[in-house]
């Protein structure tokens, strides 16, 4: 696309295409199916010291009108988290619709879990459910218009709020994306290294087999008189 003045087509640096590509990944919503007893878990690499908001609501397989219904009140979801090391961040137990909110203290991989409290006296008993769930990470969490109102921010503060907020989080990105390379450079690093000591024992137990060998022929040699 030209410019106005010099005909110059513009560039787009490095840090707006990493922050456009962290909008677009900052928010991720899906729905899935689960059975009663069913329990469905996700991963999300979350940097350090970042927030995440979750927003469900959960719909039930009606047989007979042959369509998902809400769900009645007394159905309920069990949040489980869990992060890199394997350590519980939240264990709670929800209604059929909710939130739930953590803060990583840990950058890495986080596991998230879901499923019913359901019972065979349930009305879900034997049937599915559809489970609605929108993952925000980030600044993407933060809810700006309560911000704005709470703080009585302008509009144009608001924006300057945003902004840092989104600069905050790709520092934490890119913190996150520098452990990531640190981890591989020291597996790597392993890695290479036992297969060194594997080459070099190979060679040492091929020179043994050879001299033995050698030895064994010899020896075979002179008691048959052959040398």
């Amino acid at each position: 696309m030209a410019g106005v003045g010099g005909g110059r087509r513009p560039v787009m640096g490095w840090q707006a295409l990493l922050l456009l590509a962290l909008c677009a990944a900052g928010a991720r919503g899906l729905y899935f199916h689960i059975g009663e007893t069913e329990k469905r878990c996700f991963i999300e690499e979350i940097p350090d010291e970042t927030m995440v908001i979750g927003n469900y609501r959960t719909q039930m397989w009606d047989k007979q009108k042959e369509v998902f219904l809400p769900s009645t009140p007394g159905l309920g979801m069990h949040v489980e988290v869990k992060d890199p090391e394997g350590k519980v961040v939240l264990s709670r137990q929800y209604g059929s619709e909710g939130r739930f909110t953590f803060t990583s203290h840990t950058p890495g991989e986080h596991q998230i879990c879901l499923h019913s409290n359901s019972t065979r006296m349930a009305l879900f008993a034997g049937g599915r459910l559809r489970v609605h769930l929108d993952i925000q990470v980030g600044e993407h969490a933060n809810n700006y218009p309560e911000i704005a109102a709470k703080d009585k921010l302008t509009e144009l503060q608001l924006r300057a709020r945003q902004l840092l907020d989104q600069v905050e989080q790709i520092q934490k990105e890119q913190d996150y994306q520098r452990y990531r390379e640190e981890r591989f450079r020291l597996t790597s690093e392993s890695t290479n290294q036992r297969v060194l000591w594997w080459s070099i024992a190979q060679t040492v137990i091929l020179i043994l087999t050879g001299i033995w060998q050698m030895r064994h022929l010899k020896s075979f040699f002179e008691a048959k008189k052959l040398v």
